[in-house]
């Protein structure tokens, strides 16, 4: 087993003596939980959003930059579920285009733009896809040809014009592309991004906007006031302290758990979704990529190699999931399904199991009624229970800014306009208001190179871009921490680019709890495979050490 580099022993990780405050880097600070309990339970809020994935954090962000006083609790981490379990895409959904929903695909390419130009372009990143066309397969190259130009057109052809190339010129840039029966290669642009670090980073945004969060805060009841919901009890799941939150409207935002929630509302009331499980491998490489590849695997369905994060993300399955949310797992048949699929288009080197580093699975939100789930349509759907709880579900990544503001139109429309009154309306609010730490992740890198914010050695290039391509311009601030205590310069892996002062950062910026909000969601150590138990219980000292 590979063991963590040498550190100064202090008991003995370089975090857990440190004299560095974060505080001292950085104007923004998370408050503490129990700061945080008391002004939860004694303030009233307009506005409760149950649910930390990305269609609550959002609704909290344009709420709280409307002008509403808003409360965001989550059960378990920030984007614990389903929203740091997709396949990372920021994409226009090219295989809409087959059911004719043009105008859809055209309104995720606006958003998808929106986030990876103005939004968030320190979070995400162009990414070319090759569309293998083989013989025997369920298109033909003219009409993926024509499908992908369509597709670029829908997007005013801003990643270029879709296009169709030769086997060879694409194995150039995809080394382990099987060729065997390849007739062509279909080629168009979509973009890429780390789901976790997208949804921490637009949790930022809305506590800077005014929201108070808290994670790991289990809803245990609602409260009831003349028949209406008007707030939740709560349950900290750390150490499992009582209290409650009092607000005038309260939007379940549970995601797979959103009729669990309804019940609680209404006995009676009927199921509102259904679920789709995704899963999906992480592989290490064993070549570069310089593009993604997108496999047809029938009329509907395209199973995808994507580089990301130094590794082969694979995926994804999609198959009706009626179980308990919370015990959604990869599973041996989901591994042989991805590995099957892709060996479509991928050379069985790639495929090793040996190469496997980390597996993970979500729940897809779908509209309830019956049909395949891999043909059912990506909807949001907003509805308000007997007791006036809204709740919101469905929708995808690519529209999250959308839906945000979907949940916000619906609460000013409410009869008797309970809100309205006091919320700013949307038309006057920024159209595309960035992300915490917005910057050009090249010219970012290229700081951190040059002088790194450290007077000992000069940060290694591959930190230094994961530092640029994770937070943007608050990467000064984790150099500054590292500048202020050499030790947590060092790495937390030596296979891995993170370094301790990440941890910190995290710890007091970022409200991680656990060695899992930080290993898998705040850095990339889990995906990686290099979660190993030094690892953790270094990440445990550092966080006890507050």
């Amino acid at each position: 087993m590979t063991t963590l580099q040498s550190v100064p022993a202090i008991g003995t990780h370089p975090a857990s003596g440190s004299t560095a405050s974060s505080s001292e880097v950085s104007s923004f600070k998370a408050v503490s939980r129990a700061e945080t309990r008391e002004q939860l339970s004694t303030a009233t809020y307009d506005l409760l959003v149950i649910g930390g994935g990305i269609l609550g954090i959002s609704t909290a962000w344009h709420a709280a930059q409307s002008g509403l006083r808003v409360a965001l609790v989550d059960a378990g981490d920030f984007a614990g579920a389903t929203s740091s379990a997709s396949s990372k895409l920021l994409h226009g959904g090219l295989r809409y285009l087959q059911t004719g929903a043009v105008k859809l695909v055209a309104e995720n390419h606006f958003e998808r733009r929106a986030v990876s130009r103005d939004v968030a372009p320190h979070l995400a990143n162009p990414l070319t896809f090759y569309l293998p066309v083989y013989k025997g397969g369920p298109h033909g190259a003219a009409k993926l040809g024509a499908g992908v130009f369509a597709y670029s057109a829908l997007s005013a052809f801003g990643d270029g014009v879709g296009h169709v190339i030769s086997p060879s010129r694409a194995r150039q840039d995809v080394p382990e592309l099987r060729t065997d029966n390849l007739k062509a290669v279909a080629v168009y642009g979509d973009d890429q991004m780390n789901d976790a670090r997208m949804a921490l980073m637009t949790v930022r945004a809305a506590v800077e906007s005014g929201a108070t969060v808290l994670n790991h805060a289990k809803v245990t009841g609602l409260r009831f006031t003349h028949g209406r919901v008007t707030g939740a009890e709560l349950e900290d799941s750390l150490d499992g302290a009582e209290f409650g939150v009092s607000a005038r409207l309260v939007l379940n935002a549970t995601g797979p758990w959103v009729d669990h929630l309804r019940k609680l509302e209404d006995p009676e009331a009927a199921p509102s979704i259904r679920l789709s499980k995704g899963a999906h491998l992480v592989l290490k490489r064993t070549s570069p990529w310089r593009a993604a590849l997108a496999t047809p695997i029938d009329k509907y369905r395209i199973t995808f190699a994507l580089p990301w994060e130094d590794q082969l993300l694979l995926g994804t399955t999609d198959e009706e999931y009626e179980g308990d949310p919370a015990d959604v797992r990869v599973t041996e048949k989901d591994i042989a399904q991805i590995l099957d699929e892709a060996a479509f288009s991928v050379r069985d080197q790639q495929l090793s199991r040996d190469l496997i580093t980390y597996s993970f699975a979500g729940l897809r939100v779908l509209p309830g009624g019956p049909g395949d789930t891999s043909k059912a349509k990506r909807e949001t759907v907003v509805t308000e229970g007997r007791g006036g709880m809204l709740s919101v579900a469905g929708g995808k990544w690519t529209t999250f800014r959308h839906i945000g503001r979907t949940v916000m139109s619906k609460l000013a429309e409410l009869p008797g306009h309970p809100l309205g009154e006091d919320m700013e309306p949307l038309s006057r609010l920024p159209k595309k208001q960035p992300l915490p730490g917005i910057a050009n992740p090249n010219a970012v890198a290229h700081r951190l190179l040059v002088d790194g914010g450290t007077p000992g050695p000069r940060m290694a290039a591959d930190t230094a871009r994961h530092l640029a391509t994770h937070y943007g311009s608050l990467s000064f601030d984790i150099a500054r921490l590292a500048a202020a205590d050499p030790a947590l310069s060092a790495r937390i892996h030596p296979d891995a680019p993170e370094i301790w002062a990440q941890v910190v950062y995290a710890r007091d910026h970022e409200w991680a709890e656990t060695a899992d909000d930080v290993l898998r969601r705040r850095t990339t150590l889990t995906i990686r495979g290099l979660a190993t138990d030094e690892v953790r219980a270094g990440v445990e000292d550092v966080l006890g050490n507050r």
